[in-house]
C-alpha cells in the first residue's frame, strides 16, 4: 500500500502537519480563552507540541537506527518508541492531576495532532495516484515474502491441483 508513497513526500507531510498543528494550537488557545477556559487552550497547545515532538523524534530515531550496522533494528526502534510514549503518558497524566482542564486539553491536542498527521499522509498518498488494481493493494511489497516462504517450507504449500499441479 505504501509502494506509491515516495520519500520526497515525507518532508511535505511533515511541513504541512507541523504548520497545521501550529495554526490549530493558536486557534484553540484563542477560542478557549474567549470562552473562559484558558487552561484547556494551553493544554491543547501542549498536546499539539507533544505530538510534534514525538513526530520529530520518530524521524530522528529511524535515521539513527537505520545508520547502524546491526542486524536487528526493530529492538532499538521499539525501545525508543516505548520511551517516548512513556514520557508523553507521564506528562499527560501528571497534568491531569494538576488540572483536569489542562490534562484534557493535552489529550485533545494529542488526538488532533494524530488526525492531522493521518489526513496529511492520506492526502499525499491520494496525490500519488491510484494503484493499478486491487491485487496491487493486497500484495504490495508482499509477493517476494510469499515466494520466499514457499521455497523455504515446501511441505507447508502442497501443489495446487486446480492449476495443473503448479
Amino acid at each position: 500500500m505504501f509502494a506509491h508513497f515516495s520519500l520526497p513526500n515525507v518532508p511535505d507531510v511533515a511541513r504541512r502537519t507541523v504548520s497545521t498543528a501550529l495554526i490549530l494550537g493558536v486557534a484553540a488557545l484563542v477560542a478557549c480563552v474567549s470562552f473562559g477556559q484558558p487552561l484547556l487552550g494551553v493544554g491543547a497547545c501542549i498536546g499539539l507540541a507533544l505530538g510534534t515532538f514525538n513526530f520529530r523524534m520518530i524521524g530522528n530515531s529511524v535515521a539513527r537506527v537505520s545508520a547502524r550496522q546491526e542486524e536487528n533494528k526493530r529492538r532499538p526502534l521499539a525501545l525508543n518508541t516505548l520511551g517516548r510514549m512513556g514520557i508523553i503518558t507521564v506528562v499527560t497524566i501528571g497534568l491531569l492531576f494538576v488540572s483536569t482542564s489542562l490534562g484534557f486539553g493535552v489529550l485533545g491536542g494529542l488526538a488532533v495532532f494524530q488526525v492531522v498527521l493521518l489526513a496529511n499522509v492520506a492526502r499525499s498518498m491520494a496525490k500519488a495516484g491510484p494503484m493499478t488494481s486491487v491485487d496491487d493493494v493486497i500484495n504490495a511489497n508482499v509477493v517476494e515474502d510469499n515466494i520466499v516462504r514457499k521455497e523455504a517450507h515446501p511441505a507447508l504449500h502442497p501443489p495446487d491441483e486446480s492449476r495443473g499441479g503448479e
